[in-house]
């Protein structure tokens, strides 16, 4: 690996410097949902790292593409096209990768979520959310691990989402899977403590990944872009907390205010307050909106301690987006 590179990439790009292991040389980083979005620019972040990488994606995704342009950086790429989804494509890839290749880092970026009714989802879009956000990065690692424990220093980056945070609704499901990516990456950190192997998760806000996101991002009003960051900015953020061991990355300074405010709203209030936003992406009827959304008062001694604030802090909630 080319420490000198290495700076002087990284020194006319962006604040922060990123120190990967050195001991990382002629291993892999395997990236899931590499084609697009934030999996992509973790591809050529460590790319230009020094990294070789291999990539996984859905067939005709553009991850051959994204394979090319890391390789135009110096590194070795690999494109495995693949639904993650399919139990027994997932665990031919695995035994084809420990087979094959040894791993120095596992990041687990692929996922999926949308806005909708609870009511009106079909159980196969909600088998799929469970089965992308929850069962793949599970049994990726746990088939994954014994090749990873191999490397002098391994990592492991589970991205979850500023919505582990707290529940919403009109999106129900997917918060709940990215808090179990969370409690995951927290409970395998502890247990793979002095092993070598170095455990953390990334809550990153809203980003415009792709024009789907983007649109609903823009509905949700002017503080829907409170948080906002560039994929290219969360990739080289997170990364530069992997290296440091870090527990919990929230990317950007917006996102660690937005975690305070979280903390110290009610949930009585919170989750009305957000899912009231939320609502703004879907045609929910009229009675969803009034009913559903509207706050319960919250009992005068939860209220009182921060009446002066509350005003201010209620308003912003109001608007704040922290789903992706």
């Amino acid at each position: 690996m080319n420490t000198k590179h290495i700076s002087q990439t990284l020194g006319t790009r962006q604040k922060g410097k990123i120190n990967p292991p050195q001991e990382a040389e002629c291993r892999y980083a395997l990236i899931t949902g590499a084609s697009q979005g934030l999996g992509r620019c973790y591809a050529l972040e460590l790319a230009r790292l020094g990294f070789n990488t291999l990539l996984v994606a859905l067939p005709g995704s553009g991850l051959r593409e994204v394979a090319a342009e890391s390789r135009s950086l110096g590194v070795e790429s690999i494109p495995f096209e693949t639904d993650l989804c399919d139990e027994k494509a997932l665990s031919a890839l695995c035994r084809h990768i420990n087979a094959r290749y040894s791993l120095c880092m596992i990041i687990n970026n692929a996922g999926t979520g949308g806005t909708k009714l609870f009511t009106t989802c079909p159980p196969d879009y909600l088998d799929h959310i469970l089965s992308l956000n929850v069962r793949v990065p599970v049994l990726l690692i746990r088939y994954l691990l014994p090749n990873l424990r191999h490397a002098p220093q391994g990592f492991i980056l589970n991205v979850a989402s500023m919505a582990a945070f707290s529940p919403v609704g009109f999106k129900t499901v997917y918060p709940a899977s990215k808090r179990f990516i969370l409690q995951f990456s927290l409970g395998l950190r502890e247990e793979l403590r002095g092993t070598g192997i170095s455990v953390s998760a990334v809550a990153p806000g809203p980003m415009k990944t792709n024009a789907e996101i983007t649109r609903r991002i823009e509905r949700q009003g002017a503080f829907g872009k409170l948080g906002l960051l560039s994929p290219e900015q969360v990739a080289h953020l997170s990364l530069q907390g992997l290296f440091r061991r870090k527990a919990v990355i929230l990317p950007g300074w917006s996102n660690h205010i937005n975690r305070l405010l979280l903390s110290l709203i009610p949930t009585a209030l919170l989750v009305p307050l957000i899912s009231r936003v939320i609502a703004r992406e879907i045609n929910a009827p009229a009675i969803h909106r009034k009913a559903v959304c509207k706050p319960r008062p919250a009992p005068w001694w939860k209220i009182g301690a921060w009446a002066s604030e509350g005003t201010t802090l209620l308003q912003s909630l109001q608007e704040l987006s922290v789903i992706s």
